[in-house]
C-alpha cells in the first residue's frame, strides 16, 4: 500500500515537473505569456505586390544581370530581385562580397535606375565560422564582439544551417548601435528590404538532452518567442527609418508546430511559407516518407500541397501578403507541369516569389512553360490595384487578402470576389465547390453559374480554377495583351472588370498618391448607371453585358461610338473614354 501511495506522490511531482516545462520553460508559441503578441498587418508598399525573383545556385552579379536581361527581352515581369546568401564577405557583416557582386555601388544604382528593387538575406547570427561565405574562420571576430557583450548569454557558438554563432542582443542598445552601423554599408547603396531567415526559432539554452527557449540578455531572461519579436520588429522598424518604402520578407509558418506563426503580423510586410522540394507532394508521398512534418532542411518531403497548405494555414492566422517559392526552393530539376501550376497559384496570392534552386531562365526551358508562367506572372501584375486594396483593408482591421473556405479541399477567397481551387496534384482534373450565390469561370466567362454546386473538371494547362462573384468590382492595371484584359494601350489607365448585379461599390487607392476613388454602379430598368466620386482616375471600363447597349451617356452627354465597343463573342462592354473630367456617371441604355 505504501509503494502504492509513492508511486501516486511520485507520478504527481513527474507530472508537475512537465507541466512546470511547459509553462515556464517552454513559453515560445503562446503558452502562457504571449496571447497578444500580433496586430493588423502593416502597409505593404504596392512595389512587393508585383512579381519577385532570385535563384541559389550561382549568387553573383553577372548572372544576376543575365537573369534581368532573358527577362526583359522576353517580356516577363520582375520588380524585384532577391540576393539570397552567400552575398558578404561573412554572414551578417554587411560587407558585399565583391568577388561575387563586383563594383557594388555601380551595380546597386543601376538596379535602381532600371525600376528594379533589391532585398538582401540576413539573419540574427553573429558567426565564429560560417559556411560557404568568402570569409568562413571567423573567431577572432566573433570574441571580440562577444568581448563586448553584444551577444545574448550563454553564448557559446551554437550550430545553425548556415554555420555556427551567437545572437545579437536586440535588447542591447551599444549592440544595436554597432549593428546598424554595419548594416549602413548596404543601406547607402539603396536598399528596399531584408529577407530575415529564421536563426532565432533557435535562440534557447540546451541542458544535455533538454531544451530551454531562454536566454539571459542585456535586459534580463528573454524568452524565444520575445527574441523571435525582436528580431522581426527590430529589423522592420529600423528599416523604415533608412526607406520609407522598406520591406522585410519574414517567414509566416512552415510548420504544423507553430501555432502562432514566425514575425509577429504587425511587423510582417511580405511573407513565406519556408522551404519545399520540386515535388507535388501527395498523400502517397507523405505516407512512404513515415514523416510528413520534417523540415527540408533535415531532407523532408514537403512540395507543392504543402506550400499550399501552408499559405492558407498563415492566411487563417492573420498574415495578410503571402506567398511560396514557385516550383520548390530545393532540388535540381523543376517538373515543367508543376513550374506551371505552382505559378498559377502564386498568382492569386499576395506574394509571386519566383525562385530557388533550379532552373529559373525560362528561355531555356520549354516554350509552354514561358508562354503560360509569362501570361500568369502579367496576370498577377495586373491584379495589384485589387491586392492592394486589401492592403488598407487589412491595416485597418478589416478584410485580408486571402479567406479559407470550409467546404472543397484548399479552397479560398482571393479578396471579396475570386474563388480560388487550385490544382494541387499532377492531374488537369479538379473537383470544385462553388458556394452560395452566382459565379463565372474567369477564363472563359459568359456562363453563369448557381451556387452551392460541386462539379469535376477539367482544366487545361494554361488555365486555372478560378471564379469571380457576379456583382464584382475589379481594378486592374493593363500594359500588356498576354492575358486579354487589354493591350499596351490600356498603359496609364485603371482597368475596371464590372460584372453588374444589382447594386455595388468599390474603394480604389492609390498607392502612388494615396488618394481615393469610388466606384459604384445601379441596375435600373433597362439602364446601367455607374459612378465615379472622388480623386480624378483616368479609367476605362469593362463590363459584362449580354446584350450590346444602344446609347452610352456620361453626365447626360452622349459618348460617341468611337470611345466605345460592343464584344459580343465574349459578352463585353468596353468603355475607353476621353474625358477632361474622370469623376462623374455613366449612363448605358439597352
Amino acid at each position: 500500500m505504501r509503494r502504492k501511495g509513492l508511486k501516486i506522490i511520485l507520478g504527481s511531482f513527474l507530472s508537475l515537473g512537465i507541466c512546470a516545462y511547459f509553462y515556464w520553460f517552454l513559453p515560445v508559441w503562446g503558452m502562457p505569456f504571449n496571447s497578444q503578441r500580433h496586430g493588423n498587418p502593416p502597409l505593404t508598399p504596392a512595389w512587393a505586390l508585383e512579381c519577385w525573383l532570385w535563384e541559389d545556385d550561382v549568387n553573383t552579379s553577372e548572372y544576376v544581370d543575365e537573369l534581368l536581361a532573358g527577362y526583359k527581352e522576353h517580356d516577363i515581369p520582375v520588380r524585384t530581385i532577391l540576393l539570397d546568401s552567400p552575398w558578404s564577405m561573412r554572414y551578417n557583416d554587411f560587407e558585399v562580397d565583391t568577388t561575387r557582386y563586383k563594383k557594388p555601388k555601380v551595380w546597386f544604382n543601376n538596379l535602381e535606375d532600371e525600376g528594379y528593387r533589391v532585398v538582401l538575406w540576413m539573419t540574427s547570427m553573429v558567426d565564429s565560422f560560417s559556411k560557404d561565405s568568402q570569409i568562413k574562420e571567423n573567431a577572432e571576430w566573433y570574441k571580440r564582439i562577444q568581448d563586448k557583450g553584444f551577444l545574448a548569454e550563454p553564448s557559446t557558438p551554437l550550430e545553425w544551417w548556415k554555420g555556427k554563432g551567437g545572437f545579437i542582443d536586440y535588447s542591447n542598445s551599444e549592440a544595436m548601435k554597432w549593428w546598424h552601423g554595419l548594416q549602413q554599408q548596404v543601406y547607402d547603396l539603396g536598399i528596399d528590404g531584408w529577407k530575415l531567415d529564421g536563426t532565432a526559432t533557435l535562440f534557447r539554452q540546451q541542458w544535455g538532452p533538454v531544451p530551454f527557449f531562454y536566454k539571459k540578455t542585456a535586459s534580463g531572461l528573454m524568452t524565444t518567442r520575445n527574441y523571435m519579436d525582436h528580431y522581426y520588429r527590430g529589423e522592420y522598424k529600423y528599416g523604415l527609418t533608412q526607406n520609407a518604402e522598406f520591406v522585410t520578407l519574414t517567414r509566416a509558418i512552415d510548420r504544423g508546430y507553430h501555432p502562432e506563426g514566425f514575425a509577429p503580423i504587425d511587423a510582417s510586410p511580405v511573407n513565406w511559407v519556408g522551404d519545399q522540394k520540386h515535388e507535388w507532394v501527395t498523400g502517397d508521398m507523405i505516407s512512404k516518407s513515415q514523416n510528413s512534418k520534417k523540415d527540408i532542411a533535415l531532407k523532408g518531403v514537403q512540395g507543392f500541397e504543402s506550400a499550399i497548405e501552408n499559405v492558407l494555414k498563415s492566411a487563417d492566422l492573420g498574415y495578410n501578403i503571402i506567398g511560396s517559392d514557385i516550383g520548390g526552393f530545393s532540388g535540381s530539376t523543376i517538373p515543367p507541369r508543376l513550374y506551371i501550376r505552382w505559378t498559377q497559384f502564386s498568382a492569386f496570392c499576395g506574394l509571386f516569389l519566383n525562385g530557388g534552386h533550379g532552373e529559373r531562365r525560362l528561355w531555356v526551358r520549354t516554350p509552354q512553360e514561358m508562354e503560360i508562367i509569362r501570361k500568369f506572372a502579367w496576370l498577377h501584375t495586373e491584379l495589384v490595384p485589387y491586392m492592394y486594396q486589401y492592403v488598407i483593408t487589412a491595416h485597418e482591421g478589416g478584410r485580408r487578402l486571402q479567406t479559407t473556405l470550409s467546404k472543397g479541399k484548399y479552397h479560398y477567397m482571393f479578396g471579396n470576389d475570386f474563388l480560388i481551387a487550385p490544382i494541387f496534384q499532377d492531374s488537369k482534373s479538379r473537383e470544385v465547390s462553388l458556394p452560395d450565390g452566382q459565379w463565372r469561370y474567369f477564363f472563359e466567362d459568359t456562363a453563369l453559374l448557381e451556387g452551392p454546386k460541386k462539379f469535376e473538371r477539367e482544366f487545361p494547362l494554361d488555365e486555372f480554377p478560378v471564379y469571380i462573384k457576379e456583382g464584382a468590382i475589379v481594378p486592374l492595371n493593363v500594359t500588356r495583351h498576354y492575358t486579354d484584359l487589354g493591350d499596351s494601350t490600356s498603359d496609364g489607365f485603371i482597368t475596371f472588370l464590372i460584372f453588374p448585379n444589382n447594386k455595388n461599390s468599390l474603394k480604389y487607392y492609390d498607392p502612388k498618391t494615396s488618394q481615393e476613388t469610388e466606384i459604384s454602379y445601379l441596375k435600373k430598368g433597362t439602364e446601367l448607371i455607374i459612378t465615379l466620386t472622388g480623386a480624378e482616375l483616368p479609367h476605362i471600363l469593362r463590363i459584362h453585358s449580354s446584350k450590346k447597349p444602344d446609347k452610352v451617356f456620361f453626365d447626360s452627354k452622349l459618348i460617341a461610338p468611337k470611345y466605345w465597343n460592343y464584344n459580343a463573342s465574349q459578352k463585353k462592354l468596353i468603355i475607353r473614354p476621353n474625358h477632361e473630367n474622370w469623376s462623374g456617371d455613366y449612363t448605358i441604355k439597352f
